[in-house]
């Protein structure tokens, strides 16, 4: 079998993914030279540590990997379908906006168009056994400069079923549609970036989360289950 060949003494050629990793390690210094995340729109921290991009909803452990995502075709591919939009949005009439109530109270929400499609799928890691979920909901009709946003909510903090403290809830909201309630088991979660994460199909106009339960749980669970909420996200 032919062997690769290196020049004599600069060691053994580097296999690819050796190279892919080296090609990100230096993308990565690069970025953290040239961008200022300061003034990165996109550029969020969680209460968790961890660092998101709020136009891919990707989650990253620290600075690096983030800007090695900025440089990514996925992140530029969504940066230039947002821009279109943006201009699109541009060229039509603005809408008139709706008056502010008196004594500085919000407008009423708009009206809704009903409840989107969704799934909920169930998972196991085949590496570490750990049980999880997978949570699609489809937008098609999305309003324009909206993205789907997630929130936990306890069992107390709903007014739609009696209160079980071994359940919570997993809203998702987007205008114009009517939010979303998963309820799942409450047990702790998983949050190592690639257990818990989720993704906004700009093409398919599918929001997608992903989530696993720490090994320390027992296996065994409750079902989860979906609830439709006509009332906002809690602040």
């Amino acid at each position: 079998m032919d062997q690769a060949q290196g020049k004599t003494g600069s060691g053994a050629v580097a296999s690819a993914s050796v190279a892919n990793r080296a090609r990100r390690e230096r993308i990565r210094a690069l970025a953290l030279t040239t961008i200022d995340l300061k003034s990165d729109p996109f550029f969020t921290r969680t209460h968790h540590g961890h660092y998101e991009c709020s136009l891919c909803l990707t989650h990253h452990s620290n600075e690096g990997s983030y800007l090695a995502h900025t440089q990514a075709r996925k992140h530029r591919q969504n940066l230039a379908k947002r821009q279109a939009r943006q201009a699109q949005a541009a060229e039509a009439a603005p809408l008139p906006q709706p008056a502010a109530a008196a004594g500085g109270r919000r407008a009423p929400r708009r009206a809704t168009i009903g409840v989107p499609h969704h799934a909920v799928e169930r998972l196991l890691d085949p590496e570490t056994q750990q049980v999880g979920l997978r949570i699609s909901i489809a937008y098609p009709e999305i309003a324009d400069g909206i993205q789907p946003r997630h929130q936990f909510m306890s069992a107390y903090e709903q007014k739609h079923e009696a209160p079980d403290k071994d359940y919570l809830y997993l809203v998702f909201a987007a205008d114009p549609y009517s939010n979303v309630a998963v309820k799942i088991p409450n047990r702790p979660l998983d949050r190592a970036p690639d257990k818990f994460f989720t993704n906004w199909d700009w093409d398919n106009l599918e929001y997608s989360l992903t989530l696993h339960y720490a090994l320390s749980e027992p296996e065994s669970e409750p079902e989860p289950s979906a609830t439709n909420q006509s009332t906002a996200l809690p602040s």
